[in-house]
């Protein structure tokens, strides 16, 4: 059995993870792009030691901050884990919140590792997209969006297929959502990001900050790339955790859009009075449809 739990940040996936994991004397495997990382925990709301009750994590605390991790790198990774776990014939529970990362494992996906990826830095954006065109491409990104000229000129270049067979499920697996009232979640979120603050979060980022001129993570992570100015003595602290909150409300929104748009999400609304009761719906909902 394979089961995903989605859903915005602060929903509750990591406590529902444990519990499923412990009914169902599954493994987890982590999907969240941040989690990844060593040495981001607080920034990063990564579950501990206690908190894992003992069940086997995956895919958690594993990559140094000065290298960088991508979403090719997670699917072959996780795809190795769940070709194993299937094989022992043990259940797998994937949880986080980067929707990438799941559905790139999932589904085929096909990437293609560069073995250097050109930045073309002596070129202009419309001689970047000239050198497209010369390809006879069909489609092509606007003049002004440079990343995606760079990515889509490295791939001609380099004789990468440019197709995405993505709808094509590579396994049987089954994606539980939780949701809440955006009203509900958003609290949760502010209240969420007060609780990293007092737990040490700009302890946390000041020891890893001279990884921030070599660090995409840190650079890119919402609880981290908000600090960059506070060091560079531009913003105030209090500024830095309203931007933290705001973005993490504006990643929630997007995840949901994700969440919707790329997966058969069963939703379940997650009662904060009684979460044992959510845990059971969703047990009784894995029970009679299972696989």
């Amino acid at each position: 059995m394979i089961l995903a739990i989605v859903g915005p940040t602060g929903v509750g996936k990591t406590s529902l993870s444990i519990a499923l994991a412990k009914h169902y004397h599954a493994v987890i495997i982590n999907f969240d792009s941040m989690q990844v990382y060593e040495q981001l925990d607080i920034g990063t709301a990564k579950v501990t030691q206690e908190e894992q009750e003992g069940i086997p994590h995956y895919l958690l605390s594993f990559v140094p901050l000065d290298r960088n991790y991508t979403v090719y790198d997670y699917q072959q990774d996780a795809r190795k884990l769940i070709d194993k776990f299937l094989e022992e014939k043990k259940n797998i529970i994937l949880v986080g919140g980067t929707g990438l990362y799941l559905k790139a494992t999932l589904y085929n996906y096909e990437f293609t590792k560069n073995t250097k990826e050109k930045e073309y830095e002596e070129l202009t954006n419309e001689e970047i997209l000239a050198k497209i065109k010369s390809y006879q491409v069909d489609t092509y990104p606007h003049v002004n969006n440079r990343r995606r000229l760079v990515r889509l000129l490295n791939k001609l270049e380099q004789d990468e297929i440019i197709s995405n067979k993505g709808n094509e499920p590579l396994y049987n697996f089954t994606i539980i959502g939780l949701t809440l009232s955006r009203d509900v979640l958003y609290q949760r979120i502010n209240n969420r990001v007060e609780k990293m603050f007092d737990d040490g979060l700009l302890e946390e980022v000041s020891s890893v900050k001279e990884y921030f001129t070599i660090s995409k993570a840190l650079n890119t992570g919402i609880g981290y790339k908000e600090f960059r100015p506070f060091f560079e003595h531009k913003i105030t602290l209090d500024e830095v955790k309203e931007q933290i909150k705001k973005n993490s409300r504006h990643y929630a929104k997007r995840q949901y859009t994700f969440f919707n748009h790329q997966f058969s999400t069963n939703w379940f609304s997650v009662d904060l009075q009684n979460f044992s009761k959510t845990i059971q719906e969703v047990i009784t909902f894995i029970d009679k449809n299972g696989e």
